[in-house]
């Protein structure tokens, strides 16, 4: 039984296989730095005893979860388990950003994830056993300037989750998707005097805790699990935040990224 963690040379994907791995589930680690991917794999099968593969992919690209999918066919791996971590996150103005950058973002949030599941929840199915992870994130609820682009591809990955689980739930595939607030790691480019006050007071989570959390209730097929009892009450109030407030926002986080 293999599992599939994509984004997983580091941060939050790191975590997940470390967990997986700490199971003595074999992994697949699929990540687009080539050095970092072969490391964590080699890493991760002397410390732990199991089968470990290191693959560099641009899962940004056309046909990329075709092809990762091919390639387990190709080498008889059979993916039980499916991570959706690979992820980007930037904060810009819609119009000032790079159009490359957009794409991007929208191949590898949505298409791909969305391909990933097909060809690989397909197998699942037919299985009638398997586990679907994708990460969302609490944004996915918010409307705000600046992550207008990530915020809208973490709604899709949520919604488009939550209405796979009824379809493979009767074929004993569970699909959950994840929905975070912010997490320790370096993908929000915050500094790391801003880093260590949002873990202190509980508005951002170290990784480690976020992975094991996570793969707990995937494991319980559960549709989807927001953690940290603040980000319930974050979610219910930035539903109805005054414009003037977002605004202010918008001038704060450009200085905690300073």
């Amino acid at each position: 039984m293999y599992a599939l963690v994509t984004g997983a040379s580091s941060g939050i994907g790191l975590q997940y296989a470390t967990e997986l791995a700490r199971q003595k589930y074999d992994l697949l680690l699929v990540s687009n730095q080539e050095k970092e991917i072969q490391e964590a794999a080699t890493d991760l099968a002397n410390r732990f005893g199991i089968q470990t593969i290191g693959l560099y992919k641009d899962l940004s690209t056309e046909n990329a979860a075709q092809e990762l999918h091919t390639y387990c066919k190709e080498n008889n791996l059979q993916i039980d388990i499916l991570i959706n971590n690979a992820g980007i996150f930037f904060f810009n103005e819609y119009v000032k950003t790079d159009i490359k950058r957009i794409e991007l973002m929208l191949n590898l949030h949505m298409k791909t994830v969305s391909e990933m599941c097909y060809y690989f929840g397909a197998d699942m199915k037919e299985r009638g056993f398997g586990y679907i992870l994708n990460m969302s994130s609490m944004s996915a609820w918010m409307t705000m300037p600046g992550i207008s682009v990530y915020n809208a591809t973490k709604a899709y990955i949520l919604n488009f989750s939550r209405s796979i689980w009824y379809e493979m739930k009767p074929y004993g595939v569970g699909v959950t998707a994840i929905c975070p607030g912010a997490v320790d790691t370096g993908l929000y480019g915050l500094s790391d005097k801003w880093r260590k006050v949002a873990v202190g007071i509980g508005v951002s989570m170290r990784p480690e805790e976020l992975a094991k959390k996570a793969l707990k209730k995937m494991f319980k097929k559960k549709k989807q699990y927001i953690p940290g009892w603040i980000n319930h009450i974050f979610i219910f109030l930035v539903k109805h935040l005054p414009d003037w407030f977002i605004f202010l926002m918008i001038k704060r986080i450009e200085q905690f990224q300073k």
